[in-house]
């Protein structure tokens, strides 16, 4: 399927509501006639399927059908480009050894998978172009073409084409099922982790299906006789680790692949798959107090070198990560991390784009604690990997949650008294709403005087003579949809509150200097350094700012919406807190996103205890689609631009 189609489902399945031909050509950059046209043709790849509806306000997914299509191949995609090459990899792993120089007969091919002699051609210079930096190489004498190599990166390119396959999401054990013809893996699934809990560990769902892949592959490659790969067996530890596990992970595997492939690896085989189950699945210690397992299975070099990046983070972000049991098992994260990291091995996280979307300011701990493990340990962390990190710094802080809970909302119940109806209504709403209400008073009287109401929200049972700010009517016997609609509302109760905190100071940074409409310097890159100049000039910040935000970029696309860009360097050495604002009318390509509003910050070490504030709400108002597109096209200058936002951010 073609790049800009595949990029429409993606906006479609993200957009829960119509979205216009408009909507759809801006976030592209086409016209609205090559939207139409991109419609057709996935109409005419789904059918009978209508996975894309249209209608008089646009288009929008059909999420039943969609998930059908993209489970089930359908003709289109069969004969797409991309799957004929993953077909003549296969054909060609197949049928041709790595100390074997014949190969396959380049019409025969053509004649055996239905395409002429010229779409074989064209897959071929595709498949060399995927080929470069894998130790594998075409080759080609007249009409025999092969495929020079070892086993091990056959393996690797076998993987690593399916699971692009899968890039949007987790690896579908179905799909690998159905592939390498393995109807036994799901079992196997079921006992290797039975096994694995009762051995003790912690094991990582998103990782086990990858591993999976990899047993997929070495039985369908050992089924065909393909001779087990020496470099399979090279571990990827820097050194002996503390407590050695992989002879007895190797035992299990091995025991569990007789019960249900009736196959017997070697050793080459089995070191390697317990390798991969070690670095990306699992962590030992489940049965252990974290300081103890961090003791028996981490290095002290490890912990070290944790505990100082843990102890600058905290500083430089004022969020409290120095407990003992969150570094020891963050430790234990990280080491398997360098391990992988060390053979370019990442394990896939689905997660990654929702918790940088979701989660600005804890993915922003993570990429702060990723990038200073990648200057200590020389290596290369990718945005899965740092994703990784922001779950384990996420569910330290959710574990902070007393601390750091959002206050409740302060709460008036009117209910006029009848019996001990009020006593039962405070009673109901207590026990379903505690978290989030403090019901500091209950008015039993009908004649009161509404305007002295002084609280956040007022619940009551009669209808108010005249609007009340802040005031919810409810039935005197609470229902579910009550308890639902008072959620919603503590929730833009809450959500005022933050921005009205922030909104003054938020509007401080902003100059008229500083703000740009339709600037296009080129790509991510060439915008910082614009932008960095501009501030530069205005003695905002240094070149090592600039440097900075590049830096911050390189590790981590700054795309935390698909609508916003918010570059910035990761130390805040800024002379003082400032925003340049850039509003294009056709977006710009940002890393894997597109972007309409890119907001360059420069913090400054005054400004460190609102960085948290600023920024997650900053990307929060930025986080509605319909909400920036009227915001770029109302705010023709400065002025406007002010206003437009004022009124974001108190709607």
């Amino acid at each position: 399927m073609a790049d800009k189609q595949a990029r429409m489902l993606d906006y479609l399945v993200g957009s829960p509501a119509w979205v216009t031909a408009g909507e759809l050509a801006h976030e592209l950059g086409v016209t609205p006639r090559s939207v139409r046209s991109y419609v057709t043709n996935v109409k005419a790849a789904s059918h009978p399927l209508a996975v894309i509806e249209s209608g008089p306000f646009g288009y929008r997914l059909n999420r039943t059908a969609y998930a059908t299509f993209v489970q089930e191949p359908t003709a289109e995609t069969a004969d797409s480009p991309q799957n004929r090459v993953y077909q003549l990899v296969r054909r060609l792993i197949d049928g041709t050894a790595s100390d074997d120089p014949a190969g396959l007969d380049l019409y025969a091919l053509a004649a055996d998978l239905f395409v002429s002699d010229s779409t074989i051609e064209a897959d071929l210079v595709r498949l060399r172009a995927l080929l470069p930096g894998s130790g594998l190489e075409v080759t080609r004498t007249g009409s025999v073409i092969g495929l020079r190599g070892s086993e091990a990166d056959r393996r690797r390119l076998l993987g690593r084409m399916f699971r692009d396959e899968s890039k949007r999401g987790f690896l579908e054990l179905a799909a690998i099922s159905r592939e390498f013809d393995s109807d036994q893996l799901g079992a196997f699934k079921t006992d290797l982790l039975a096994a694995l809990d009762a051995s003790g560990y912690f094991v990582n769902e998103f990782g086990t299906d990858g591993v999976l892949l990899h047993l997929a592959i070495a039985v369908d490659r050992v089924r065909k006789r393909a001779p087990a790969p020496p470099a399979l067996s090279r571990s990827p530890y820097s050194g002996p680790p503390p407590a050695d596990l992989l002879p007895e992970l190797a035992s299990t595997l091995a025991d569990l692949i007789r019960t249900h492939f009736d196959l017997v690896l070697e050793p080459a085989e089995l070191d390697y798959l317990a390798v991969l189950l070690r670095t990306r699945v699992l962590a030992p210690g489940h049965d252990l107090p974290a300081r103890a397992a961090a003791s028996a299975f981490a290095r002290p070099d490890d912990l070290r070198v944790v505990r100082r990046i843990v102890a600058r983070a905290s500083a430089e972000y004022l969020v409290d990560l120095t407990d003992e049991d969150f570094i020891a098992r963050l430790t234990l994260h990280v080491r398997n991390l360098i391990d992988r990291a060390g053979q370019s091995s990442f394990s896939r996280n689905p997660l990654a784009r929702s918790m940088k979307t979701s989660y600005p300011m804890t993915y922003e701990l993570a990429v702060y604690i990723a990038s200073e493990l990648q200057r200590h340990e020389q290596i290369v962390i990718n945005d899965d990997e740092i994703a990784y990190i922001a779950m384990h710094v996420g569910a330290h802080l959710e574990q902070q949650q007393q601390e750091f809970r959002e206050q409740r909302v302060r709460t008036v119940l009117v209910c006029p008294n009848y019996y001990d109806l009020q006593s039962v209504l405070r009673e109901r709403i207590e026990g379903a709403l505690g978290a989030d209400l403090d019901v500091v008073e209950v008015i039993t009287r009908a004649d009161l005087d509404w305007a002295r109401l002084d609280v956040d929200l007022v619940l009551t049972t009669i209808e108010p003579p005249r609007p009340v700010d802040g005031a919810l009517v409810i039935h005197p016997f609470l229902t579910e949809v009550d308890v639902s609609n008072i959620r919603q509302f503590v929730s833009r109760v809450r959500r005022a509150g933050r921005r009205a905190a922030i909104k003054d100071e938020l509007l401080r940074f902003f100059d008229e200097e500083l703000f740009f409409r339709n600037f296009y310097p080129g790509d991510a890159a060439a915008m910082i350094r614009a932008l960095g100049e501009r501030m530069r000039e205005r003695g905002i910040i240094t070149q090592a700012y600039v440097d900075g935000a590049l830096d911050r970029e390189r590790m981590s696309s700054t795309a935390f919406t698909d609508n916003l860009a918010v570059p910035h360097a990761m130390e805040m050495t800024a002379r003082q807190t400032s925003i340049a604002i850039v509003l294009n009318d056709l977006p710009m390509d940002w890393g894997e996103n597109r972007v309409t509003v890119v907001a360059m910050i420069a913090f400054s070490a005054a400004g460190r205890a609102s960085f948290q504030a600023v920024f997650d709400q900053f990307v929060e108002v930025f986080a509605d689609r319909a909400d920036v597109h009227r915001l770029v096209q109302r705010s023709g200058d400065f002025a406007n631009f002010i206003d437009e936002l004022v009124h974001l951010m108190d709607q």
